[in-house]
């Protein structure tokens, strides 16, 4: 039957590469976007390095410029706790799960697609049971009226792609897998600086906690010392009264922090893929946490190649751009070539006997005339969607600089902050150091004690959360430069179509 069937499949072959190589593909034809031609992320650029202040936190930054990042940048940070917890969330988190599985589902559709170049083979056999009637031409050559019927067929057929509309379709899933992969960056990158950002809030929360449980103590042990000298007639009950007072409002500041650390915890939970039931073993404290001192700061022009965000706004565009080549497509002639080569017996075992086959080979043209006017107006809704998605990949390139530039602002302003703020606690030390030397001397009012001790927690809780600051900015300034995607190898990357 091989034999018999060459001709046809050969004439179908033949005139199927001849029409495809003659074929163009309508539509336009995708070009990256070029880069932003901004030389710097901020009007007046950015320092060198940032202030230094003598506490933990407060040593001086260095921008270096294009410096690659680590895939790993997190690593920088010099925390076995951080670096496992990490590795966990990148092992059980439910979003990075549902993102490769997005990934995964879109290649095999870009697969899928790939088959529409192919011809497409079905087989079909058929038996059946007949009996003609006496008046009709018999159907046999014996002229038997009951007989049976085996029939065994191939159908192949083929849409050529004379205008480019499959491969512009192919396009367009190639585009939407590759958006999906840096969908799959974006979320791999949000996770870890999510984690990140939470590992530190947690430090600062417990710092927090552990200063205002120092000052609660000192309030304890100034409330002492006032009673006694109330026993001995040397401070009214009043001023006894308003220490107490004082006292219970820095114990008030401790539930709401306890609170809040408790949803960070359940926070960090949630990140792992774990309930929140199942607290995690790490605990994160700022004295456990490296400063990276050396900070990268890439080039304007390569952060379109860097940020995933950018990148699979990027592909949406390409996909967009094809989907109008596809619209076009679909408005010309679709023409097919079909073949239907076979076998007929009335015994199964003649299906392969000499003369028992038949072959047919067919061409059709299809050419859309009159749709009311739905082919041109999915045309323009195209062209309208392409438009769209060139504002939005404008849009994300905008945010993404303006990230960028927040987040440098922020380093140098946290930098400055927490000089401002280590002064301001010193400072507010002495004075409240000060002011109980000389209450217990009886040269000063309770009023001057309870105004330096307010002004000691402010600058405490203030230093505390200054130095998070320059912990979580830089983390975002990670994040905002795209985090070293392309320097890992890990199954992110590895699942790249």
């Amino acid at each position: 039957m091989a034999r018999r069937l060459q001709r046809p499949l050969t004439c179908l072959a033949v005139g199927a590469v001849t029409l495809a190589l003659a074929g163009c593909a309508v539509g336009p034809n995708f070009h990256r976007p070029a880069p932003p031609p901004a030389m710097r992320y901020v009007p007046d650029g950015v320092t060198a390095e940032t202030a230094a202040a003598d506490v933990r936190g407060g040593e001086a930054q260095r921008f270096v410029a294009d410096l690659d990042i680590s895939g790993q940048w997190w690593t920088l940070f010099h925390s076995p706790a951080l670096n496992a917890l990490i590795a966990r969330s990148l092992q059980y988190n439910a979003d990075l799960a549902a993102a490769r599985a997005a990934l995964r589902a879109a290649e095999e559709t870009h697969k899928a697609q790939l088959g529409s170049f192919y011809p497409s083979v079905e087989g079909n056999f058929t038996a059946s049971r007949n009996q003609n009637a006496q008046e009709l031409a018999p159907t046999l050559s014996n002229n038997e009226l009951r007989f049976n019927l085996y029939t065994a067929q191939l159908t192949i057929s083929y849409a050529l792609d004379v205008f480019g509309g499959l491969r512009r379709q192919a396009e367009t899933t190639r585009a939407e897998a590759e958006a999906q992969r840096f969908q799959l960056e974006a979320t791999y990158l949000t996770l870890t600086s999510n984690v990140v950002a939470a590992a530190v809030q947690e430090a600062s929360l417990r710092g927090q906690i552990a200063a205002t449980e120092k000052i609660v103590d000192e309030e304890r042990e100034t409330l002492g010392i006032m009673r006694k000298q109330e026993d001995k007639g040397e401070i009214a009950q009043g001023d006894v009264i308003a220490q107490e007072t004082t006292l219970a409002q820095a114990e008030a500041n401790l539930p709401p922090l306890t609170k809040q650390l408790g949803q960070e915890r359940d926070l960090i939970a949630a990140l792992t893929g774990q309930l929140p039931s199942e607290e995690p073993a790490e605990t994160f404290r700022l004295a456990d946490l490296a400063l990276p001192q050396e900070l990268p700061l890439s080039l304007p022009s390569k952060l379109v190649d860097q940020r995933p965000d950018v990148r699979a706004a990027e592909a949406n565009l390409h996909a967009a751009s094809a989907q109008v080549g596809v619209a076009i497509a679909n408005m010309l002639p679709q023409i097919t070539l079909t073949a239907t080569p076979g076998t007929v017996a009335t015994d199964p075992a003649l299906l392969f006997a000499s003369g028992n086959y038949f072959w047919a080979i067919a061409g059709g043209v299809t050419q859309p005339i009159f749709e009311g006017g739905a082919l041109l107006h999915k045309t323009r809704a195209a062209r309208a969607a392409l438009d769209q998605a060139l504002a939005q990949y404008r849009g994300t390139v905008i945010a993404a600089f303006q990230n960028v530039a927040d987040t440098l602002r922020a380093l140098q302003g946290d930098a400055a902050a927490v000089r401002a703020n280590l002064v301001a606690e010193e400072t507010a030390a002495q004075s409240l150091e000060i002011a109980r030397q000389r209450l217990r001397l009886g040269d000063v009012s309770y009023l001057t004690l309870l105004s330096a001790e307010q002004a000691y927690q402010q600058a405490v809780a203030a230093l505390v959360q200054a130095q998070a600051s320059r912990y979580a900015d830089t983390a975002a300034l990670f994040q905002a430069l795209g985090g070293g995607w392309w320097n890992r190898t890990d199954a992110a990357v590895a699942a790249a179509p």
